[in-house]
Order: structure tokens, then sequence, then C-alpha cells
């Protein structure tokens, strides 16, 4: 019914861009341009479930919420079980809200069930790397709180999905790739091995992918949301139903059933304990621009405190990507990542909070600014003492200097053979031949930059009503352990958390709590309205492209469409939050810079020349995906970066 316009306003390759100011004309896709709505996400058939619902009516939260559930159904480096992070600008009240749907550690998750096990770090893959799911909570939640539609509604799409759909060739190669690790789990097996009589065990591009479990359990949720308005509750009360029957009943039951069966620690306590939260989200003006992080369980506030720091230089002056400019970034973010990896964690679990009122401080921020010197790369950046900031004394600063000679307690060395099941790094490199030293290192630093980049997906969403939503979900990514019958990838966030409180004494694990994770949507208003929405998949390299994105929109007077595209940097010089079992593993790769491969060459020798080590990539922006908001004309702008498969609609 819908499918002649949804051809119209695509994302169309190479279009030249007409904005008067410009650092860079020629952009691979054109933005988009819509007045009623905007859909941006990772995949083309979820953003077209976006405008499926606005066509119904639904506003940005329903849309955004069908965008979500059809995302984790294909498989877009998430999963149901996975976790869901938002930010929601509510027109009537003029406020942003934020949506914290993180799972937490499971009972039995603690520091010394995992040190038991050899780990320095808990691990990537597997039934043990599982908190519980968030996504089907946030979702109900948001949906019940801020939508307009019913769940059946707003699922309908996923369900059509799940019922069958044709596959991507980037999520069937990704099931191809992992299929050794898929073999270890029967419901994985069952689910993503649809031809196991053939070398190649995963389906084919194109293929009709059939998800009957995960069907049942979608239809279980929405059975639950008709059968109590049948009863007469309420439309949120009938949402929340079917929140019910995924967390407490019986999906529940089968749920917890699978992940033991497979050796996890999840219980039905664990789930009925656990909910969604309302929070409220973090802030900063930067001249005149108020951008808003969700809090410090998440690397958000990095970029809050980067552009505290970024406000005392002259960054436009210095010229977009010049040597300067990319040499103040890097240390600003090397400067702000040390206080994340040592300072933020879930504000929500003890009585010792994170310094976040010192961290977010402009004072702070100046102090920190002067650190920086002018000519060279710092390579032993260090957590700042934000606590004087807010007039108090620091608790945990008796660590610092054990940080910063940190080593694995048992000094990087693993029991002869001793490879953990489900440690991708472990068996890449026990596999190596430990004569050949260069090839051991080109392969660690292979899996290094994996890790560093490890994406998910985002979600944009806008209505002409005035609301706004941003989303970075994740979770239960290939290769996805999947719980029992319910077709529903378990997440793999624990091992988000460290188990040395030297590393990181706010983070640190235990049953209950959230892991300070990366996922990152942003906003920015001005003038009290909505500016930008925007956010992008890449692990610890999040919040580095997101800063780029904004910095190149505010001070360079890109498009919105430019500004996804544009050549960024990325800094290694941080502790990795995913992925590896050692500490040696995760450790900061001091001076390594990621930087395009059209970087001149001038730009090249003058970073060389300030002691940076410099690696190149022909993308390096991030599949960044955008929303702005032209005030003088009263329209919506779509961006969505030349990376992947994201892809936007709008009318």
């Amino acid at each position: 019914m819908y499918r002649c316009f949804l051809l119209i306003l695509v994302l169309l390759p190479a279009f030249l861009a007409s904005n008067a100011q410009q650092t860079q004309t020629q952009t691979q896709k054109p933005p988009l341009h819509g007045k009623h709505w905007m859909a941006v996400t990772g995949k083309p058939l979820a953003a077209t479930a976006g405008a499926m619902i606005f066509q119904k009516g639904g506003n940005a939260v329903d849309a955004a919420c069908a965008m979500l559930a059809a995302t984790c159904t294909m498989w877009d480096v998430l999963s149901w079980g996975g976790e869901t992070q938002a930010l929601i600008y509510h027109p009537k009240t003029g406020k942003v809200i934020a949506i914290n749907a993180m799972g937490v550690a499971p009972t039995g998750a603690t520091v010394e069930f995992f040190k038991k096990k050899g780990y320095s770090f808990p691990p990537e893959y597997g039934p043990l790397a599982a908190t519980t799911p968030g996504t089907p909570g946030g979702l109900c939640y948001m949906l019940a709180q801020y939508g307009t539609l019913s769940l059946k509604e707003v699922l309908a799409p996923a369900m059509e999905l799940a019922a069958g759909y044709p596959i991507e060739a980037q999520t069937a190669n990704s099931i191809q790739r992992e299929r050794k690790y898929i073999q270890e789990w029967p419901y994985s097996k069952k689910v993503f091995f649809t031809h196991p009589e053939r070398e190649r065990l995963a389906p084919d591009a194109g293929e009709i992918f059939v998800q009957k479990d995960l069907l049942a359990t979608l239809t279980k949720m929405v059975e639950a949301e008709q059968n109590a308005l049948k009863q007469k509750k309420s439309r949120k009360e009938a949402i929340m139903a079917a929140y019910d029957r995924f967390y407490k009943g019986d999906i529940a039951i089968e749920f917890v059933r699978g992940s033991k069966e497979q050796g996890g620690l999840i219980t039905m306590e664990d789930l009925a304990k656990w909910k969604p939260i309302e929070e409220e989200p973090l802030h900063v003006n930067y001249k005149g621009i108020e951008v808003y992080k969700l809090q410090e369980w998440t690397q958000g506030p990095m970029l809050l405190q980067s552009l505290n720091i970024l406000e005392n230089f002259d960054l436009k002056g210095m010229g977009y990507n010049s040597p300067a400019y990319i040499h103040t970034l890097y240390q600003t973010m090397n400067l702000t990542f040390a206080d994340r990896d040592f300072y933020y964690g879930d504000p929500n679990f003890s009585l010792k909070k994170p310094p976040i009122k010192g961290l977010l401080s402009k004072a702070y921020a100046k102090e920190r600014a002067k650190l920086i010197d002018p000519a060279k790369n710092n390579p032993d950046a260090q957590p700042g003492d934000p606590y004087p900031f807010e007039g108090k004394k620091n608790p945990v600063l008796y660590l610092l200097p054990e940080r910063a000679s940190f080593t694995d307690s048992t000094g990087n060395k693993k029991p002869d053979g001793f490879v953990p099941k489900h440690d991708a790094v472990a068996e890449h490199l026990h596999r190596s031949s430990a004569n050949d030293e260069m090839a051991y290192q080109q392969q660690a630093d292979s899996l290094y930059m994996d890790r560093l980049w490890r994406g998910t997906t985002s979600v944009e969403a806008a209505d002409e009503e005035g609301w706004v939503v941003s989303i970075t979900p994740s979770g239960g990514w290939m290769p996805a352990c999947i719980a029992g019958r319910t077709g529903v990838g378990m997440s793999q966030r624990l091992q988000s958390f460290v188990l040395d409180s030297a590393l990181s004494p706010f983070n640190v694990l235990a049953p209950g709590k959230r892991p300070r994770v990366t996922l990152t949507p942003s906003m920015a208003l001005k003038d009290g309205k909505p500016f930008l929405s925007f956010a992008v998949q890449g692990g610890d390299t999040q919040d580095q492209n997101l800063l780029q994105f904004f910095l190149n929109m505010v001070e360079f007077g890109m498009t919105v469409q430019q500004a996804t595209e544009a050549a960024n940097i990325n800094s290694n010089q941080l502790w990795l939050s995913l992925g590896g079992m050692t500490i040696k593993e995760r450790q900061p790769k001091p001076g390594s810079i990621l930087l395009n491969t059209n970087t001149p060459e001038t730009t090249r020798t003058a970073l060389q020349n300030m002691g940076y080590k410099l690696n190149f990539v022909a993308r390096s922006s991030g599949p960044i995906n955008a929303i702005f908001f032209d005030r003088v004309h009263g329209s919506l702008w779509g961006g969505s970066s030349n990376h992947g498969e994201d892809y936007g609609i709008g009318w």
C-alpha cells in the first residue's frame, strides 16, 4: 500500500550537496528531507518498518520501537535478549528523557566465580557472558509511556520478518563465519544453520530466513496485551501485561531453562526483579547548544567532558583535520577516556557513586585542558581528580598509583593448553605459532581493532509533533547463544565489567549491577528546541565519532550528510570495553591513531613528529545516523553515513 512513496526518499548513491558553507561538498548519499517524519536505522527493511508505523498514524516513539523490534529480529548485530538505551525529547514538556534498559549481572556472576575459571574479564561469548535481557522491557516501557499505538501494531513488521524475510549477505556471512561457536549451542544451531547438509551451513544471501521460535515468543507477548485489553485494561496496562509475560511468565520460564541448560546463570528471580529505569540525562552547554547523554553507566559523558575541554581551544581556527586539530582532539579524548575507564560505572548500585558532577565541571575541564602539550602526544594520560570540583575528598585516589602500573594478577600466563570455551581471541591466539612473532602480533592487532570497532545499530526517529527518539541498542550479536525455544539471543555485555577495582573501582562485577557500556545515543537542543539527534555503532569509537560529527556541523558548517561521511580519527589510547581475556589484550595502545587513507602527507609527517603511530582505513567516520532540525525552513534533514546497510526514509 505504501510501497510507492517509500521509494521516493530513500538514500541513493552519489549526490552533490548544495549547502553554502561546506568543508567538503561531495557525498556518496544525499541528505534525506522530510516535512512530517523521519526514520533512520541500520537496515533498509527496519527503516521501512518505521515508515509503516508513521503511516499508521504513530508518533516517533511508536516508529522507533518498531525499528528497534525489526533490527533485533533481523540480527543487525543485536538480538531481542540484548540491551536498549534511549533519549526521548518530549515536545509537551520540552524535556529530554533518558531510558536505561540495560540488563544486570545475574545471580552467581561474581568476581570470584570468573577468577576461578582463569579469566581476567568475563568471557566474550556464550551463556556466561549474558546480562539479563533489557530490550523487551525497554521497548514495552517506552511504548506504554510515550507511544500511541498498541504493541500488536508496533510489533507487526517484526513479526512478519520473523515469519520469513530475505536475509542480507552481511548477516548470513556472519553466521557462516562464526559457525564454530554457534555449533556449540543447540538452539542457536537449530535457528542459524538452515543448511546442515552442506559445507555452508548458513543461509544464502536473499534466502527467506524463518524464525519460528521467535515468532512464537512475540505472538505470546501480543496475546498477553490483547487479553488484557479484553479484560478492560488500559492501553498502558495491556502493554505491560506483555512485559510481565516475558519477564515473569512462560517466556521467562523457557528463557531461564534454556540458559541454564547451556551453563548460564540467569534465574527467574533475576528476570522478575529487573526493571527499566527512567532517569535524568546528563548535559553540558557547548557554545549555546545543550548536548544530552545518558548517565555514567554508559561512556556518553566522555563526549560531554570532551566538549568542555575543547571549549578552551580555537578549533575552527585550527582547521578541519589539520595536524593541530587532530592532535588537540586526540589529547582531549585520551584525558576523557582515562576518566571514563576509571570513574564511570552504575550510579544506582551503591552508595559510592561516580563523581559525575566534578567530571562535568567546566573548571575541571579547564584544568585538564592545561595538561595538553601542543607539540607532542602524552603516552601516559591518567585519570584526574574530579572530587574537589564537587567539594569532596577522593575515596579512590589511593588506587591511581596501582592503576598506573596495572598488570594482570596472573601475569598474563594461562595454564598450558587453557583456552576459555567461548573466548574468540584466546582461541585465535592459542592457535598462532609461538615461533612466529610477526604472525602472532598481526593477528593480535587485527582482533584488537575488531573489538575497538565492534558494532551494533542505531535508531533515529522524529515527527512533526516534535517527538524525537535516539536509541543505541545492542547485545546478542553473532555468535549468539539462543536461550531455549524462545528464539531470543542472549546478551554478551557482562564482558564490559572489570574484575579488579584498581582498573575501574566503580565498574567491578557484582550480581544485580549494570556494566559500564559503550552504547551512547545523543541529542542536542538549541534555544530549547531539538537541534540534532544522532547515534552510531562501533564500541569504543562511538563517542569519538559522535564528537567529531557534532563538531563537523557546529564548527565547520557541514550538512548533516556531509558530517556523517566526513573523515574522522580514532584513538586507541584507551582500555577496551569489549573482548579479550587478559589485561594485555585490553591495554591502551599509546599514540596509536587511525586516520583516513586520504590524509595528506604533510599531516602524516606532522603527526609522526608528534609521536603518533599511524594506521589507515578508507572509511573512518563510523556508521553514523542522525536527524537535523531545520528551524529556518521547518523541515527535517536525515543523514546516514556511507557505511554498511544503514538507511533512512523521510516524508
